[in-house]
């Protein structure tokens, strides 16, 4: 068995100097290497059909399988499951921008894997495996603000040019009861693109409080409202569809501002709807 040294929690590496660093293959989101004994595992935040998310320093990682419902015993999804015994470290990489592979550390199993229902690639309903995963020592690295936001805004690009009933299958599907976080410069709360659009496109222009239009056009001509949580994210508010509506600038402000009793009800009833 060849010998290696992982690389320091943070840094950044592309696909050629991962596959060298681990000796695996240079493809997919689960790459096992008997030559180091390792199970690199890759969560693509910018190209997967997946959603995994940090919650309580857990990441909550699905297995693989594009297609179909996933299986314990299909290819890697057996070997991280048998981690705990079978002797392979398990090392994770999280992308938050394209082809830049930033490693976050060894980890292992934090509970029994556990089933989910999620899309497939081919947007087609199917269940799936989530392996919650906890770093095996440390926190996870903070990752700078600014690659976040730059990642919430390619998310956001992408669920702009979906349809209305794509991005409201993603929205009932991929909105989070429980929203997941991570170190940052500032606490960066891990919100769903496709729970914002759906809102924004259900107010079909106006706001969904004050019911007038909404002030301006953006550059590409849909109309400028933003995204509030009814229940704030801070204090345990669910990304979900009931709880996310589209504001006028104005109606948003004054939500964080006074947040009165009765715009909440009557922004929950809109929610609902």
């Amino acid at each position: 068995m060849d010998n290696f040294t992982a690389p320091t929690p943070g840094s950044t590496l592309n696909n050629d100097e991962l596959t060298a660093t681990f000796l695996c293959g240079p493809q997919g989101g689960m790459r096992r290497s008997k030559r180091t004994n390792t199970l690199v595992i890759v969560s693509n935040h910018v190209e997967s059909v997946y959603d995994d998310r940090w919650i309580d320093n857990v990441l909550h990682y699905t297995g693989m399988g594009q297609r179909g419902p996933q299986s314990l015993d299909f290819h890697q999804n057996k070997t991280l499951n048998e981690s705990p015994a079978n002797g392979v470290s398990v090392h994770l990489f999280e992308v938050f921008t394209k082809r830049v592979y930033t490693y976050i550390g060894e980890v292992v199993l934090a509970d029994a894997p556990y089933q989910k229902r999620q899309l497939d690639s081919d947007e087609q309903d199917r269940s799936v495996w989530i392996f919650p995963l906890r770093l095996k020592s440390g926190e996870a690295p903070a990752i700078p603000d600014t690659t976040l936001k730059a990642l919430d805004q390619i998310k956001e690009k992408q669920a702009h040019y979906l349809s209305d009933a794509e991005v409201e299958a993603l929205a009932k599907k991929q909105g989070q009861a429980i929203v997941g976080k991570r170190n940052a410069n500032v606490t960066v709360y891990q919100r769903s693109p496709w729970v914002a659009e759906n809102a924004k496109r259900r107010a079909k222009g106006k706001c969904e409080l004050c019911r007038e239009p909404a002030p301006f056009n953006r550059k590409d001509g849909s109309p400028y409202l933003e995204t509030h949580h009814i229940k704030w994210l801070a204090i345990g508010g669910a990304d979900t569809v009931e709880n996310t509506v589209a504001l006028c600038p104005n109606c948003h402000k004054k939500m964080h501002i006074i947040d009165s009793e009765l715009d909440r009800a009557a922004l929950e009833l809109v929610a609902l709807s």
